[in-house]
């Protein structure tokens, strides 16, 4: 199944070479093109792509309202963002993955790393540059520890606990299925558990929770 995608990028050159590069990836089509976040949200409103590949700064709206608007909390039916910028400043990467894009990479990622987060993101998962994952998520996490915490609706077993710190390492469901020695579909299992749990919608999500509630100190 090819993965439809929606490129927005306010340089012309950028969103062309971008374009180029998705289109000669395995099962990716590039659908539509957009130069500022207030046209790309439009288009993705009427093209429904299965991805939206989003720079951060782009003029009149920019990513992080782009990508709120499509995939934020109150979205009946979010579609699925990647944020792709040449900045790599923490509050860019947090405010993106807050407003609930499913993917962060930077530019320089090269077309192996952009192919593996659309994909990721069409089928649900996550990609964050491994360059800013566990500085970014442990920065926040320590920048402001006293601030209260939604708690699970009910306690987390062993084994989801283990595989929230696999998922906030940025593991994939095949490599904690690997790590753990167990099924993907019982890894699938746990992910899905661990979501209605917490309350959350994404692996992004998840992720930043196990940061939050200092899962990484308790245990990694």
């Amino acid at each position: 199944m090819t993965v439809r995608v929606l490129v927005a990028d306010d340089q012309e050159i950028v969103r062309t070479g971008l374009t180029i590069i998705l289109n000669t990836q395995p099962g990716i089509e590039v659908v539509g093109g957009a130069g500022d976040g207030r046209h790309a949200v439009e288009l993705a409103r009427r093209l429904r792509p299965d991805v939206c590949l989003f720079d951060i700064r782009m003029p009149g709206m920019d990513g992080i309202e782009a990508t709120r608007a499509l995939a934020g909390p109150t979205v009946p039916e979010p579609l699925a963002v990647v944020v792709i910028t040449t900045f790599d400043l923490d509050e860019y990467v947090y405010a993106a993955l807050r407003a609930g894009a499913r993917g962060f990479l930077l530019k320089e990622a090269g077309p192996d790393l952009l192919s593996q987060a659309v994909h990721a993101a069409a089928n649900g998962d996550a990609l964050i540059a491994p360059s800013v994952t566990t500085r970014l998520l442990k920065a926040f996490a320590d920048a402001d520890p006293a601030a209260p915490r939604t708690q699970p609706i009910e306690a987390l077993t062993d084994r989801e606990e283990q595989v929230l710190v696999a998922v906030a390492r940025g593991r994939t469901n095949q490599e904690i299925a690997d790590e753990l020695y167990i099924t993907l579909s019982t890894v699938k299992s746990h992910v899905t558990s661990l979501m209605t749990k917490l309350g959350v919608r994404n692996r992004v999500e998840l992720a930043m929770w196990a940061y939050e509630t200092n899962r990484r100190r308790r245990h990694w």
